[in-house]
């Protein structure tokens, strides 16, 4: 079984966000960048379908070289080879155009990438992939079984879960559940020493229109300061609710 795991370089959590040029570009100075979360968990679950039934697993990312470290973090958990589509990640659709061509191209059996990105959470690309290459397609998935070309899934949906049948070729959406947060990879250092010789493959993109772009963005508001009643003040406490907060 082939696998494609589709990767995205997003900022760490933790890291400070800043824009820049009038607040319509992302500042990445000073920012570190990881594997999106949605994608690790649809990495992990590909590494243990390459320990248990012999897949190949490759890794795919739509960026430019500074995304190559976050696929050699890949390649160091395992993964067999890796791709990058050396072009900006525009919007989703030029993100799936260009993951759809390489699909194509690999006859991949089993396509995973994260259901949304923890940068923009736009949700958008996997469902894309599955439409352009015509794909069976399941989103929101935390368990996953093949069996020869016959696939079990389960999705979250609202209110509860959803097992599904279906059969290879297939795409999926997937999230946490696929593999639980514990059974994550941290790259040792014979992982790490050997990702230096796995094959890493630039691809040039393939045409396609951008058909969104970011105008601006902006922060949160600051969150205001905390004011402390005393217990037995519950009067006051009322009123900052009633005529301050505006919550009762």
């Amino acid at each position: 079984m082939k696998i494609l795991v589709c990767i995205s370089h997003v900022p760490d959590t933790t890291s400070k966000i800043n824009f820049t040029n009038g607040d319509s570009e992302f500042d990445t100075n000073g920012v570190q960048f990881v594997i999106n979360p949605n994608d690790e968990f649809g990495l992990t679950r590909a590494i243990w379908f390459q320990e248990q039934q012999g897949a190949n697993v490759t890794v795919v990312n739509v960026g430019g070289p500074e995304t190559e470290a976050t696929l050699r973090k890949a390649l160091a958990i395992g993964a067999n080879e890796a791709i990058r589509v050396n072009a900006n990640p525009t919007d989703g659709f030029f993100v799936a155009k260009q993951l759809a061509e390489v699909i194509k191209s690999g006859n991949y059996d089993l396509v995973i990438a994260g259901k949304e990105s923890l940068d923009y959470n736009g949700g958008m690309v996997p469902g894309m992939i599955a439409g352009l290459t015509n794909s069976n397609f399941v989103n929101s998935c935390i368990n996953l079984t093949v069996d020869g070309n016959n696939v079990k899934a389960v999705r979250e949906i609202d209110g509860g879960k959803e097992t599904v049948a279906t059969t290879l070729p297939l795409i999926i959406g997937g999230q946490k559940g696929l593999v639980e947060e514990k059974d994550l990879r941290i790259p040792n250092m014979r992982g790490i020493m050997t990702a230096r010789t796995k094959a890493l493959t630039i691809l040039e993109p393939v045409a396609a229109d951008s058909n969104t772009k970011a105008v601006k963005f902006e922060k949160p508001a600051p969150k205001s300061a905390v004011k402390l009643i005393s217990p037995d003040n519950l009067d006051e406490l009322i009123n900052l609710l009633h005529n301050e907060a505006k919550v009762i």
